[in-house]
């Protein structure tokens, strides 16, 4: 089953009706509408354009709509079928039609009670046997009993993997940094140009070192040329037997492991209803169960799995994740959008941008609908951003006076997750300080009326105002907390998905690349030629040989 209705070559979503009438209002009623005056319009405003899913708060006021602009895109999230794609991905079926897969990354956090199944497959069942066995695991670890092969307790795990295999890995284990205590430092290697590795073996101890692998096939290339440096490092300083004592592996391939070393009670399997980018609930997330412990990594789950309620069961109207995917799709097909920032008000969270990126870009960055047809409207935005107070002394000129139309979802949490309030009160007076100021702006009225006259002058001072953001504000940032905020973004993803009718579970584009890195790695160590690369390559190769590689 494709996300979408099957429909005549290119036209989804443009032949829906709320489409065209989005269009109408947008460059009718709401193009020449600033927000300012919209809020003076409507003292409800705030009331009406906030909602709460599980502990996270949604403000979306600060956007370029009315009540008009909410009806019609409710109506086309109705038109493009999101309600029945959501309740097919729910259901288990194969929704990924190019791999002929389910999409069931939601089963991943399912309380033991609930029921997710792939025909007679009991994906909850299979789910919980292995979170049992990563809790034995860890708790072993923790306690000593699972040690490194002279015998000395573990002080530090290395998490090896790539894209979806890092990427929530590293975004997980610094927002919840807090929370690790006395467990072992994790750190993570991704790049296969192996300066990471090299940095780490310089201040890691092998005997007190255990490595986590992450790769579903077990030959992910830059995966497993990272694990086999890792697996070289650990014979050569501690001999051909210690393999097996220090290396655990989230993967299925058992014949790969078994060559690899890899002690049998130290893997844990995920399945092929997992999307790499959609991961982290699954054994990919053993390092960070190891950092922060098993019941955090539990609740961690449990946080997700209440968005996944809401989103089920919430109505389009109120519900969550359509209404950020909503916003996005407005912008993008009726304002020009290309990009959207992410600017999150805790230092712990500098990675959640790049994770982001990652999930929307991968996913949605399509030119063919789930039918096959070419698609008829532009499709996902770039996504980008960084912690906010360094973001203000970055970018954040071009937010407010560039040329650039950006939306800006900003993250906001009451509580310090580490600092003094003092300081945290800081962060929040910013965060609140900026998103006013993209959307009052500042008139050359206001200027003259604070004294600055001169022309010059008030024309280089003049913010337009009118720049849209959205602002997710939680209690504090915890493992319950950061899983409601990931399975947030999840969700909108595969609504925007949706509405674009393109299947967000699949990436072909990056295969290709691959395939020719492996020619080109040939071609490295013994000059030949091929037909493969382009001219300008293979200038490349031979000046790249030159130079010594």
């Amino acid at each position: 089953m494709s996300q979408s209705r099957q429909r005549s070559p290119g036209t989804f979503p443009r032949d829906l009706p709320a489409f065209a009438a989005l269009a109408e209002h947008a460059y009718g009623a709401i193009a020449t509408a600033h927000m300012k005056t919209l809020f003076a319009r409507d003292k409800k405003r705030v009331t009406r354009f906030t909602l709460d899913a599980a502990d996270v708060h949604l403000d979306y006021s600060r956007n370029r709509i009315n009540a008009t602009t909410w009806r019609l895109l409710v109506a086309l999230a109705r038109e493009a079928g999101v309600e029945r794609a959501r309740d097919a991905m729910f259901a288990g079926e194969h929704i990924n039609a190019t791999e002929d897969r389910a999409v069931l990354h939601v089963a991943l956090r399912a309380a033991p009670r609930d029921r997710f199944r792939i025909g007679k497959q009991n994906c909850t069942a299979d789910v919980h046997r292995v979170l049992d066995a990563m809790e034995q695991f860890v708790r072993a670890v923790h306690a000593g009993r699972i040690q490194g092969h002279t015998g000395h307790r573990f002080t530090d795990v290395v998490n090896i993997g790539i894209g979806g295999s890092d990427l929530g890995v590293v975004t997980a284990l610094r927002a919840l940094e807090h929370y690790r205590g006395k467990r072992p430092r994790v750190h993570c290697v991704s790049n296969v140009d192996g300066t990471q590795l090299a940095d780490l073996k310089k201040i890691l101890n092998p005997a007190t070192t255990l490595f986590v692998v992450c790769s579903k096939t077990f030959t992910t290339q830059e995966t497993m040329a990272n694990a086999h440096v890792a697996r070289r490092w650990i014979q050569r300083t501690l001999g051909p037997g210690a393999i097996a004592d220090h290396f655990a592996a989230a993967s299925t391939n058992h014949e790969a492991m078994d060559a690899f070393g890899v002690h049998r009670q130290y893997r844990f399997g995920f399945w092929d209803w997992v999307g790499g980018r959609f991961s982290i609930w699954s054994a990919v997330g053993l390092s960070v169960a190891l950092a922060i412990g098993m019941p955090a990594f539990r609740d961690f789950l449990a946080g997700a799995r209440k968005i996944d309620r809401h989103f089920r069961v919430a109505p389009l109207e109120r519900n969550m994740p359509v209404a950020l995917a909503l916003l996005a799709f407005w912008y993008n097909q009726f304002f020009g959008a290309d990009s959207q920032a992410i600017l999150p008000y805790d230092n712990r969270l500098e990675r959640f941008p790049a994770f982001l990126q990652q999930m929307h870009m991968e996913s949605n960055g399509k030119s063919v609908r789930a039918d096959g047809a070419s698609v008829s409207i532009d499709t996902g935005m770039v996504i980008w951003g960084e912690a906010g107070n360094n973001a203000q002394h970055s970018f954040y000129q071009l937010l407010h006076q560039g040329t650039r139309f950006v939306p800006v979802d900003f993250i906001l949490s009451a509580r310090s997750s580490g600092a003094g309030m003092a300081e945290h009160r800081l962060a929040i007076a910013n965060c609140l300080a900026q998103a006013s100021a993209l959307m009052a702006g500042q008139s050359a009225r206001d200027l003259r009326a604070a004294g600055i006259v001169d022309a010059s002058s008030v024309a280089h001072r003049v913010h337009p105002g009118n720049r849209p953001s959205n602002t997710l504000l939680l209690p504090e940032l915890s493992p319950a907390t950061l899983g409601q905020l990931i399975a947030i973004y999840e969700h909108k993803v595969f609504v925007e998905g949706v509405l674009f009718g393109v299947n967000s579970f699949d990436q072909w584009g990056v295969q290709l690349g691959k395939v020719l890195a492996n020619s080109v790695v040939q071609r490295l160590k013994k000059p030949t030629q091929s037909n493969q690369l382009d001219a300008t390559a293979e200038h490349l190769l031979a000046r790249l040989r030159r130079l010594g590689s």
